[in-house]
């Protein structure tokens, strides 16, 4: 079995790892690769409404439910939160799948940092690089302005591949 490519954008809450994450699939699919996320929540995370049928569903005790279109699915488990590990195992395959949050997670990240926020990259070792709009303290990590998605891209395929 081949081993998952997974690389992480983590940061402070507001920082800009969504925008991160959306600049960076943009540019990785761009370069034809096929990409999937994952996004941690630090809260109740609920895509269903109540009133509707998949909400009835769950509702009435089903553990998993499947939403399907046209388009586009979604499964929903009434479970404990997973591990990484098991959400990744539920992921078909793809060429990198990019992980937002997860901060306390062993997987290679890059730190968004805004302006004046405290370094996680002190406390964590899996930070191998540093998005900020300034150079951050940290000089022996690898540092690219917020809004070099190309350089950031080159580097997390070198760091994945």
């Amino acid at each position: 079995m081949k081993l998952q490519r997974v690389f992480g954008v983590t940061g402070w809450k507001n920082a800009g790892k969504t925008t991160l994450v959306e600049r960076l699939v943009a540019e990785f699919t761009r370069r034809g690769w096929r990409v999937s996320t994952i996004k941690h929540a630090h809260h109740d995370v609920d895509i269903d409404q109540p009133g509707r049928d998949s909400f009835r569903h769950r509702v009435a005790g089903a553990s998993e439910v499947a939403v399907v279109g046209g388009l586009r699915y979604a499964i929903m488990c009434e479970q404990a939160e997973p591990t990484l590990a098991e959400v990744l195992a539920r992921l078909a395959p793809a060429d990198l799948v990019l992980i937002e949050g997860y901060k306390r997670e062993a997987h290679p990240k890059i730190e968004v940092r805004a302006e004046a926020a405290p370094s996680l990259a002190d406390a964590d070792p899996n930070i191998v690089a540093i998005a900020a709009d300034t150079q951050p303290a940290e000089a022996h990590l690898p540092w690219f302005k917020r809004d070099d998605i190309a350089g950031m891209a080159d580097f997390i395929a070198g760091r994945v591949s």
